[in-house]
């Protein structure tokens, strides 16, 4: 019988979505999962958007160019990035299939393989999966939950610094912390990137997500790094239009979009009506996000007061994004999470997370951390809290 390749063999599964299985049984049976483990908000998406895509008339659906419909490019270009201080000309964008194919682009292009990237540990557990697609390796730099996860010294990037190391790999505000980098921070890793010639791949699709006076300071926006600055971007999270599955990639550097061109061709286009839903979003009435920040904000202070409730449990306050990591007091929250979907119910209901060790390198770390996302209204998340305390109190590998 015909064998799979040893890379196949060895693909890591999702931590996000390898539980999702059980889920499905759990509901099968009837069982009612609040779900706390991926960041799919059910908050709506723009009429705009949505009427953009009804309203589509042409007689089929046909490829795009390559790098987008020209009238999104401009679009971003004109209407989106001018707005938020980012100038930029229509050749510098080349619009992806979401902000997924723009990370494993911004790796492609900058690394060849047996190179290192540097990262922020936990990190979105999907960097490390497009790193060993492409045969990378992450050097961890591991954070601090008791300080909000924020950037360390740069002494500790230098001590992870080698001959290979091509690239620093951010997420601002973080996946999965919530992290917002200040303006500070982010010249200190632009002074660090300048001084070793390295490529800052900087992954910005929570921008609009950012909870403290300090407005988002993006890495394009550092001095004198405009070459080595690849912005990952996406509007799945911004308009809530995750299944449109259109991001882009932008740079500076000529020779980097240039090289996004040739992958872009090799997959022929994004997809055209995921682009047609983004050309509408551009109109969003600034409204849209104001309320939809207020809301997120409730949800948050929610979340957090919520969790830091229950005995045992510890997570800082996060600035951006809808995510926080928690320490629960576990063994082994994988195993954890797994026992709440198949064992535990409480008035026929049960609540899912993700386990946070796959957003860590460093062995042993995050075993007891999950990832919990804020992106069901207050009173569903109140009853997903309660299930998820009467289940920590039950769970027959609780350490305290």
């Amino acid at each position: 019988m015909a064998s799979i390749s040893q890379k196949a063999r060895l693909m890591p599964a999702s931590a996000i979505r390898k539980l999702l299985p059980y889920a499905d049984a759990a509901k099968k049976e009837g069982v009612k999962v609040y779900h706390l483990n991926q960041g799919q908000p059910d908050i709506r998406s723009p009429k705009c958007a949505l009427d953009a895509v009804k309203n589509f008339s042409a007689a089929n659906v046909s490829y795009s160019h390559s790098a987008g419909l020209m009238e999104l490019r401009k679009g971003l270009v004109e209407k989106y990035y001018k707005g938020i201080g980012i100038d930029l000309t229509v050749d510098e964008l080349t619009v992806t299939i979401a902000g997924s194919e723009s990370v494993n682009l911004a790796l492609e292009i900058t690394c060849n393989p047996g190179d290192e990237v540097i990262v922020l540990e936990p990190f979105y557990t999907n960097y490390n999966t497009f790193a060993f697609m492409n045969g990378l390796t992450l050097k961890a730099i591991p954070t601090d939950m008791r300080k909000g996860f924020q950037i360390p010294s740069i002494e500790e990037f230098e001590k992870v610094l080698t001959d290979k190391t091509k690239a620093i790999l951010i997420c601002n505000p973080g996946n999965p912390t919530g992290t917002q980098y200040t303006k500070e921070m982010m010249l200190r890793l632009g002074d660090f990137a300048r001084k070793h010639d390295l490529f800052l791949l900087s992954d910005e699709v929570y921008r609009e997500f950012c909870y403290t006076d300090e407005p988002h300071f993006s890495a394009m926006s550092i001095p004198d790094l405009e070459q080595n600055v690849i912005l990952i971007d996406s509007v799945s999270k911004r308009y809530n239009l995750c299944g449109a599955r259109v991001g882009c990639i932008v740079s500076h550097n000529k020779e980097v979009m240039a090289a996004a061109m040739k992958f872009a061709q090799a997959r022929l286009c994004p997809p055209v009506l995921g682009q047609i839903a983004a050309i509408g979003a551009l109109d969003t009435p600034q409204e849209y996000f104001d309320a939809v920040k207020e809301e997120y904000i409730k949800r948050r202070n929610f979340m957090i007061e919520g969790l830091n409730k229950i005995e045992g449990v510890y997570t800082p306050l996060p600035m951006g994004a809808f995510y926080t990591v928690a320490e629960l007091p576990v063994d082994d929250c994988e195993k954890f999470a797994k026992w709440m979907l198949e064992s535990f119910r409480l008035d026929n209901a049960t609540t899912m997370i993700t386990p946070a060790a796959s957003f860590y390198r460093t062995p042993g770390m995050g075993r007891n951390h999950a990832r919990i996302a804020y992106v069901i209204e207050v009173p569903e998340m109140e009853k997903a809290i309660r299930v998820l305390e009467a289940g920590l109190k039950a769970y027959p590998g609780r350490t305290i």
